[in-house]
């Protein structure tokens, strides 16, 4: 996909209705959910509090469902090894004794509670890192959340040097092909490193990276990053539409829990 390209999808996300709310409600939210999470070991609100996470990213993050369901499948893959491990270490009662393996009732209602909380918190974090532009949020954190400015900029400076590396990865390896004696072995329609020369890339990778680091540690300090208050370049505020979402939120965990326990 063409740089710009991938600029123009990604901005999607960042200009949904959930990408122009403030990053650190967003953030607390997810905080939140996931901490409601530890409190239930009951699948069926599980379920729905996933259900309704789900229906709420499709409509408020501008995220294909393809996209959010190719997004799970890491944590899907984590819930299934959870649910395979509790229902066959766990006591309790064997509701197929027939079968060569033991397998418990119990273990199977804890593993599908632990897996449906991975989902749970795996779909907050995917949408939370879909809508959410770096410098938004660390500009939010710094002015609502009272984080020290030398942290938040240091962190945002990380982020882009990270963001950079897979370009550097592919000028170092074709660089490293281009210089080679003879033409390079093709597999399947394309050149490719053998693992020497892919330690090699590594390895002047990691030299970079730690020159452009310590460029980037002198160019904030001779900022004066680290030296009193500072102002803020285009703040992000927090609107009543912030609130609204913090209300509509809070009130499903609240609801869904709740109905959890009368029907328990």
């Amino acid at each position: 996909m063409p740089p710009a390209a991938a600029g123009a999808r990604g901005e999607r996300g960042h200009d949904s209705w959930l990408g122009r709310r403030c990053p650190t409600v967003v953030l607390a939210l997810l905080v939140v959910l996931s901490a409601a999470t530890l409190l239930v070991l009951d699948p069926v609100p599980l379920a729905v509090l996933y259900a309704a996470l789900l229906a709420g990213i499709l409509a408020t993050a501008r995220i294909g469902p393809l996209r959010l369901a190719r997004a799970q499948i890491p944590f899907l893959l984590f819930g299934i090894g959870v649910v395979l491990v509790n229902a066959f270490t766990r006591p309790g009662v064997e509701p197929w004794p027939q079968l060569p393996v033991r397998v418990t009732a119990e273990g199977l209602v804890i593993g599908s509670a632990l897996a449906l909380r991975t989902l749970v918190i795996g779909a907050g974090a995917v949408a939370f890192a879909h809508v959410t532009e770096p410098r938004r949020l660390m500009v939010s954190l710094i002015r609502h959340a009272r984080l020290s400015p030398r942290y938040a900029y240091a962190l945002l400076a990380g982020h882009r040097m990270l963001q950079d590396l897979p370009a550097q990865w592919r000028q170092l390896t074709r660089a490293r092909i281009m210089r080679r004696p003879e033409p390079a072995p093709l597999r399947r329609g394309r050149y490719r490193l053998t693992l020497r020369e892919q330690a090699s890339c590594a390895f002047a990778l990691l030299v970079g990276a730690i020159r452009a680091s310590e460029r980037i540690a002198f160019a904030l300090e001779s900022r004066a990053l680290a030296s009193g208050p500072r102002t803020l370049w285009r703040p992000v505020p927090v609107t009543w539409r912030d609130g609204a979402l913090a209300v509509v939120v809070l009130g499903t965990i609240v609801a869904v829990l709740l109905g959890g326990v009368l029907c328990a």
